[in-house]
């Protein structure tokens, strides 16, 4: 049997018929004509193409792949057409109705590329939202890590928000994005929902750059969002912190001064400056007043390091740092008063000094100088400094302090009455060698040299004295005088390499 018919006349309209079915993909030109391998093939290329596109995914199909298979149609088309030239067709249907079908079926490619283009968008569709899905898992998983652990990965969520809506606006995904950046927004912004006002400034600082990321129309109300928010952030943050010494809360209310001044929280940091000066003053006299004077030292500088673009904001903070200077100069004196009674004489002696130095018209200045003569005294003899010192003066028994020295010194006295005075020192008298001050009869002030003196009148009662070197390096010495009415009573100063008492 011949595997083809014997060569028909030439036929234009049969011609056209096969290479048109040909077109199909399918090879229907060539199973009308007999050429079976041929219409193999047309299949095997087409189900190649099936398999490299399906199933649809974004990327879509290799250009070079679909250019090669569109060559293969138009060479199946051709050559198809040249073989039904003379090739009798094995379907006896009238050539017209052949045609219509080889038409008809020119739709099967073209559907297929319009489903292919649906399900390649539908893809596209997929692969764009398990993009917003990882975002949003991106953003669920950082929402309870340190805010500085997480911004990295919170910038990383929001460049992909940023693609999806300006990138793929028509996209499902983007139009979701708006509802996302709600969800983004209240989760970076968390420590504020958990009214932790501290840990919510970054946060809220870093929502306030994310218009410069993502378009503001996009935004919509989310732009001034973080605003009132971390205005608030920043006044609880440092209201609840005022005063405290090493914590930087001026910076905080600096930043909401001058970056929401029109603020209702801008409008309370005064009053809270303000109320926590003088809450700090109460301390002066309550049980830690060093303390208190420390704070007010420390407020007063640090409210001077606050700006305000508010009219009269300024002013009044500086108000409230004079005052806080004020009354930590006031309170140096209870600061030292609480040191002495402390036994802590050393600082009392330093404090009392300086507030004497520091308040020349304030009323205790005159009871400071006493309490720093006490100070002096007991750190050398401690039992000097059980009492506070008093402003009395004057008493009814005589003691004449006499100079023996070379050196001029500085005599000290405290018990029932507190006072000093200087006696210069004496230019024929001498250093006397210990091994002198040790033999029987050693008396010094006792050669009827004019020794400096000088006499003052003290009350019944123990007396401590100390003797001060004023221009070398001589230890001071001490001596506890109990005085009793009826005596007149004698303090000789000398020295033997150090000073001692007679």
């Amino acid at each position: 049997m011949p595997s083809a018919p014997p060569p028909a006349p030439p036929d234009g309209l049969r011609s056209a018929v096969v290479g048109l079915l040909n077109l199909s993909g399918l090879g229907l030109g060539y199973a009308l004509t007999r050429r079976w391998l041929l219409m193999a093939a047309c299949w095997v290329a087409t189900i190649v193409l099936l398999l490299v596109a399906l199933p649809a995914d974004p990327d879509g199909v290799s250009g070079v792949l679909v250019t090669l298979y569109v060559v293969f149609l138009v060479f199946a088309a051709v050559h198809g057409a040249l073989v039904g030239l003379r090739t009798r067709l094995t379907w006896p249907a009238p050539l017209p109705l052949v045609l219509a079908l080889g038409l008809v079926l020119l739709a099967v490619p073209a559907g297929g590329v319009v489903l292919y283009d649906n399900a390649r968008d539908e893809a596209t569709e997929q692969m764009l939202l398990d993009r917003l899905e990882t975002a949003d898992q991106l953003v669920a998983d950082n929402g309870t890590l340190p805010f500085s652990t997480a911004e990295p990965r919170y910038r990383q969520a929001l460049g992909v928000y940023d693609d999806l809506s300006s990138a793929h606006s028509g996209s499902r995904a983007a139009g979701k994005v708006p509802d996302r950046l709600k969800t983004f927004y209240t989760t970076v912004a968390g420590a504020y929902t958990q009214k932790n006002y501290c840990d919510a400034i970054p946060q809220l600082k870093y929502l306030r750059t994310v218009p410069g990321t993502i378009d503001k129309k996009q935004l919509g109300t989310l732009t001034t969002w973080p605003d009132d928010r971390l205005a608030t952030s920043l006044y609880e943050c440092a209201s609840t912190a005022l005063g405290t010494k090493g914590v930087d809360w001026p910076t905080n209310f600096g930043y909401l001064l001058t970056t929401f001044p029109q603020s209702a929280q801008a409008k309370q940091v005064e009053p809270a400056v303000k109320t926590a000066v003088d809450k700090t003053a109460q301390g002066v006299r309550g049980s830690e007043p060093c303390a208190a004077v420390e704070q007010l030292k420390s407020l007063s500088g640090q409210i001077g390091s606050l700006q305000g673009q508010q009219a009269g904001v300024a002013d009044a903070l500086g108000a409230d740092a004079r005052r806080a200077d004020s009354q930590a100069a006031a309170g140096t004196y209870q600061c030292g008063v609480s040191q002495y009674k402390d036994a802590d004489f050393d600082s009392a002696l330093d404090t009392m000094n300086d507030f004497v130095k520091d308040n020349p018209h304030d009323k205790n200045r005159a009871r400071a100088k006493k309490i720093a003569i006490a100070a002096e005294i007991a750190q050398t003899v401690p039992a000097a400094g059980k009492k506070l010192p008093t402003t009395a003066s004057g008493g009814s028994i005589s003691v004449t302090v006499k100079n023996d020295s070379p050196d001029d010194i500085t005599v000290l006295y405290t018990g029932p009455v507190t006072g000093s005075f200087s006696l210069k020192g004496c230019g024929s008298c001498t250093t006397y060698s210990l091994t002198t001050t040790l033999l029987s009869g050693f008396k010094p002030c006792s050669s009827g040299k004019n020794y400096p003196q000088k006499t003052i009148s003290l009350p019944t009662g123990t007396t401590y004295f100390v003797h001060r070197p004023d221009s070398s390096s001589a230890t001071p010495a001490s001596d506890t005088a109990k005085l009793r009415s009826g005596y007149i009573y004698t303090e000789c100063a000398y020295s033997t390499g150090a000073f001692g008492t007679g």
